[in-house]
């Protein structure tokens, strides 16, 4: 069975830092993409960030880009999400997500990912 399972959020002062991990398994690693993704109350699943496990290709989403650092360790089958600056806009529930890079690939930010962990709530407080 393929599995996801994020970790790692918790409540952090503005300015403060996480780092997120995604443990997967059932499913073989290097194949896959696995993004990062976030939903606020009253807002769309929005991508945040991703790597492409066969060329270690990084994404990021522009109100990300220079605050969160995307990695991937291949021997444990985990891809981490350092996440520092934090801002009280980046509160969301938080969910790794893994995507088979084809041919043909959606791209990045599609939210049609083939397999989909449970969430990881962040709260950035003021």
């Amino acid at each position: 069975d393929v599995q996801l399972q994020a970790s790692g959020g918790g409540l952090v002062q503005a300015g403060g830092s996480l780092r997120l991990s995604c443990a997967a398994s059932g499913f073989k690693f290097g194949d896959y993409a696995i993004g990062w993704f976030r939903q606020a109350p009253g807002k769309e699943r929005e991508g945040v960030s991703c790597i492409d496990n066969n060329d270690g290709s990084t994404y990021y989403a522009d109100s990300v880009k220079g605050r969160f650092t995307v990695s991937s360790d291949n021997a444990k089958n985990t891809v981490y999400l350092q996440m520092d600056s934090l801002k009280p806009e980046d509160t969301a529930v938080y969910y790794c997500a893994a995507d088979y890079l084809g041919p043909p690939w959606a791209g990045w930010a599609s939210t049609s990912y083939d397999h989909w962990g449970q969430g990881t709530q962040v709260t950035v407080s003021s």
